[in-house]
């Protein structure tokens, strides 16, 4: 991990100030950009989001799906806690929290949208960020590649679906034909444009090649990210400074599933025999979230300045603490892990 990469936290909550800040001193500034939309899409927030996504999508392998099989127990399990547990649990958690305990803490007008904010945000299997996480527990890299290849192929088909229905178990209008381009947008395209980008650049060069040019475009990466913040906390600055507690609360039932669907990912391996190195990133798959795509999507979706958008934000700003945690606990908790498999 990158010193950027493991101070991201400390990056977003300057961004927040930034934001904040810029959106007060230039409104007229930040009013054009959310102008700036074509069929609902921003195009400022959409090129930040593609540079964000691409370097990302360019780690991965599909041609590891092949190995899939190698490791079929620990794949099972992360697929059941990501596809079956995870969009749902959040659902749960967003209702009972942000619908019910914190109801009178929150803006009525905006609870519908921090809940699809949340839903949005478990509904996608993390990525790039994963191979940090499984590289610092000393994860089994095969497993990993093809897990998230394989998370990927399924993303494609099933975003948009599962957000569909859980949108409507939430009682959430579901604008059918901006999901559907979000995914197109967000996911077809980018995984199109970074495998094409991949076969050149190994056709050319080799891994070397690769490599180097994931070294430049890096930075590129997390400077579109922390961009994409500031936008949004320029739009979000008005809601921040009167509620002040909306981002404490709308992270609590974010890390409140982090914990769970890792720790079920963790429990469910050991019970079915795997390996170590394949359940530590197995509870990290199962707990992390594709906070890039969630955040184009709400915005997409809902706008720049909605609470969707606000609220997965948060999972950005909450991300590497409580993931850097459960590489503490995994790793803390590896004899007792291997004691069953004695």
């Amino acid at each position: 991990m990158t010193l950027f990469e493991r101070f991201l936290t400390l990056w977003v909550g300057l961004c927040i100030v930034v934001g904040v800040a810029l959106g007060h001193a230039l409104p007229g500034l930040f009013a054009s950009v959310a102008a700036a939309e074509v069929a609902k899409v921003n195009l400022p927030v959409a090129v930040l989001v593609w540079l964000m996504i691409v370097p990302m999508l360019l780690k991965i392998d599909f041609g590891a799906l092949g190995a899939v099989k190698e490791h079929w127990r620990g794949v099972a399990v992360t697929l059941f806690v990501n596809w079956a547990v995870k969009p749902f649990s959040m659902a749960l958690l967003g209702a009972l929290f942000v619908g019910h305990l914190f109801a009178g803490l929150l803006p009525a007008d905006q609870s519908a949208s921090y809940i699809a904010g949340l839903i949005l945000l478990a509904a996608a299997p993390c990525t790039a960020m994963v191979f940090v996480w499984s590289n610092l527990c000393d994860g089994e890299p095969h497993y990993t590649l093809s897990q998230v290849a394989l998370n990927d192929v399924i993303m494609v088909f099933a975003f948009a679906p599962l957000v569909g229905l859980l949108l409507g178990i939430s009682a959430i209008t579901v604008p059918w034909d901006t999901l559907v381009l979000s995914v197109l947008l967000y996911i077809v395209v980018p995984v199109v444009v970074a495998q094409a980008l991949r076969r050149a650049l190994l056709g050319r060069g080799g891994p070397a090649a690769l490599t180097a040019t994931l070294q430049r475009l890096q930075p590129l990466s997390l400077v579109a990210l922390l961009a994409t913040l500031v936008l949004l906390f320029g739009f979000q600055g008005n809601a921040i400074l009167s509620q002040p507690l909306v981002i404490a609360l709308l992270a609590v039932p974010i890390i409140l599933q982090v914990y769970l669907n890792a720790g079920l990912a963790y429990w469910l391996s050991r019970r079915f025999g795997v390996a170590w190195c394949v359940a530590a990133p197995a509870a990290l798959i199962g707990a992390s979230n594709f906070f890039e795509l969630s955040v184009a999507a709400a915005i997409s979706l809902f706008g720049i300045n909605s609470g969707a958008a606000l609220a997965t934000v948060v999972g950005v700003l909450v991300e590497v603490p409580v993931m850097l945690s459960v590489v503490h606990l995994v790793k803390k908790t590896r004899p007792w892990y291997e004691r069953a498999r004695a």
